[in-house]
């Protein structure tokens, strides 16, 4: 009853001010409209700020993610360089036999790096120059120099054909080769390619194709070396990629003294350079001893070798100051080192000191 009153006296008012004309009927519908667009725009912008702050929080939420994200890559590199370290670091680095045995620190006139020096007068026997000479080491593929002499003494035809086969592959080191599996050349190339390039296949494919195989063929090799007196050394492949082929200097010398009687091995080991035909192709080998390529040597015979466990190694024959030499060097730290040492004894020998002990020695013939 008091709400129906109410309706009533609430409505009589209103008639009331429309008739007075304090309000007028288009006022009351603005009032209205605008009242109910208030409320319309409430609405609208409530769901808008949930959406703001539902965005808000999601990249909030992302950028947490993503520091922490950043913090476990972080951790996780920082263990691998850790981990990887530790592993380097318990991997001991591979060093020479020479090195390990503490023969580069061996004292010695001209401050050599290699472990082991020799020079030898070749025609008086005379050694001019020791350090560590007798020292029984890896020799690397100076172990060619032999596998020349057997070839080279054999007889065999050096027309005949050798074609590489996967016996001639390298699995204990593996080496590479520009000499593929099938590959065909003549024995002479072979021999060329071994002594002048340190061609591991054409040095094995040489042992292989002796008569009675590799086994017969380096049976040959430590016989031989017998008879030369080299009673510090032994042979166990024609290539030298085996840490068992050992030597000392002492008997290097021997070797190359005889290897040097051989014209053969005295042109292919000092070639500069030779190209093998290969299908449609040539391939284009050089001389592993820089020193060939320089002038102002006189190189009658040369071989190089490397394995980790030898080091840097060379023999050469050679001329300096009107005489005949041997140098053996086994052992250097690099090929820069070997090459340093071979010009440090040449500068010895052609001193004036030297040149006067060469004349000393001349007056005294």
């Amino acid at each position: 009853m008091k709400t129906s009153l109410h309706a009533c006296f609430s409505r009589s008012l209103l008639a009331a001010l429309l008739m007075s004309g304090v309000l007028t009927a288009p006022a009351v519908a603005t009032a209205s409209a605008s009242k109910q667009k208030v409320v319309q725009q409430k609405k609208t912008a409530e769901p808008t700020r949930k959406v703001a702050k539902a965005s808000k929080n999601r990249s909030e939420r992302k950028a947490v993610a993503k520091k922490a994200g950043g913090n476990r890559t972080a951790a996780a590199s920082k263990r691998n360089t850790v981990m990887a370290a530790s592993a380097v670091a318990a991997e001991p680095a591979v060093v020479s036999i020479g090195e390990q045995l503490g023969l580069r620190k061996v004292d010695d006139p001209l401050n050599l790096n290699s472990s082991v020096a020799l020079v030898v007068d070749q025609q008086t026997n005379e050694i001019l120059l020791g350090k560590n000479d007798t020292a029984v080491l890896p020799i690397a593929s100076l172990t060619k120099l032999m596998t020349g002499l057997l070839i080279a003494e054999a007889k065999l035809p050096m027309d005949e054909t050798v074609t590489i086969d996967s016996s001639d592959v390298d699995r204990l080191k593996n080496s590479g080769s520009r000499l593929a599996v099938g590959s065909r050349l003549t024995r002479a190339e072979a021999l060329h390619l071994a002594l002048m390039s340190s061609e591991n296949r054409a040095a094995h494919a040489l042992g292989r194709t002796y008569p009675g195989g590799v086994a017969a063929f380096v049976r040959r090799m430590n016989e031989r070396a017998a008879e030369l007196g080299m009673t510090d050394t032994r042979f166990v492949d024609p290539t030298g990629l085996s840490s068992d082929n050992r030597s000392s200097a002492r008997d290097l010398a021997l070797l190359a003294a005889v290897a040097y009687e051989r014209p053969m091995l005295r042109d292919l080991s000092t070639s500069p350079a030779y190209d093998v035909s290969h299908g449609r192709h040539v391939l284009h080998y050089r001389n592993s001893n820089r020193l060939v390529h320089d002038g102002s040597w006189d190189i009658g015979l040369q071989k190089t070798g490397y394995i980790r466990e030898a080091g840097r190694c060379l023999v050469m024959q050679v001329s300096v100051s009107g005489r005949k030499l041997i140098m053996v060097l086994l052992d250097a730290a690099g090929p820069a080192a070997r090459v340093g040492d071979a010009e440090r004894l040449r500068r010895w020998l052609e001193s004036s000191r030297y040149s006067d002990a060469i004349a000393e020695f001349a007056d005294k013939g």
